[in-house]
């Protein structure tokens, strides 16, 4: 534990002293915030025509209006800004010829997959507490429920974890950061639409694709539905890449 410790302050080191994270947290809190500005003005505009208009239809409240949009929307922001994140993780190590001095280290390879991966959760972690001045603005003019705000960064959390491992484990098979990026994208991609391909197919498979789309295990969290399966499935998503990770590391060992 304590030599994975040591690369994650290393990691860790990386991403702050650098303006690697300043400029990915940056877009980050922009198009989350774009996103805040537009949704909370949309919301203002039907709840004044609510006032002005007795038929207006009723059911208008800040966690449905705002924070569920919200929330659904920097699940897709992710999808773009965590590849920037992970793509470095491994592939820089490889590209700068220092990877294989990485494996000679007294050092097992688990230790170096969760050191990175710890990392890179941080930051992603910072990223997100910069949008916690959202659902304080909204308590500071209104009384928004505290439970589906909760749960749903609970599953941004779990969102982000997922997509994080993802990203490094396709580092772990690569040089180039820009073919990691891509293929995490692609791959990140993949499991959030697949359940649209349920409505095309049998009901059997159906069912079996929308076990596996990230969207819909998310969408629970933002209706503020904490359902141990949604849990354990991305934690075991998450845990999955890693082991792939671990291995991809075990065979570069072996090959060198």
């Amino acid at each position: 534990m304590y030599k994975a410790i040591v690369i994650y302050i290393k990691e860790l080191k990386y991403y702050f002293q650098s303006i690697t994270a300043y400029v990915i947290i940056a877009i980050f809190l922009f198009l989350s915030g774009y996103f805040f500005h537009s949704i909370f003005k949309f919301y203002n505009f039907l709840s004044y025509e609510a006032a002005k208009n007795q038929y207006y239809p009723d059911g208008l409240n800040l966690i449905e209006g705002v924070m569920r949009p919200l929330l659904n929307n920097t699940s897709i922001i992710l999808l773009l800004v965590l590849p920037l994140l992970t793509m470095r993780l491994l592939a820089e190590e490889r590209r700068q010829g220092t990877f294989e001095l990485l494996l000679t280290y007294p050092v097992n390879d688990a230790s170096v997959v969760i050191g990175k991966f710890g990392a890179a959760l941080t930051t992603y972690i910072v990223m997100l507490a910069g949008t916690a001045i959202y659902p304080v603005l909204l308590a500071v003019f209104a009384d928004p429920e505290p439970g589906p705000v909760l749960s749903g960064y609970l599953g941004l959390l779990l969102l982000g974890c997922t997509f994080i491992a993802m990203g490094t484990f396709f580092s772990s098979l690569t040089s180039s950061q820009l073919v990691a990026g891509v293929a995490t994208f692609g791959v990140s991609l993949f499991f959030l639409v697949i359940g649209w391909a349920a409505p095309f197919v049998g009901t059997t498979f159906a069912r079996v694709l929308s076990q596996f789309s990230l969207l819909l295990h998310f969408d629970s969290f933002s209706k503020g539905i904490i359902d141990v399966r949604d849990i354990t499935y991305y934690l075991f998503l998450t845990a999955f890449f890693l082991f792939l990770t671990v291995k991809s590391l075990e065979s570069t060992r072996w090959r060198g």
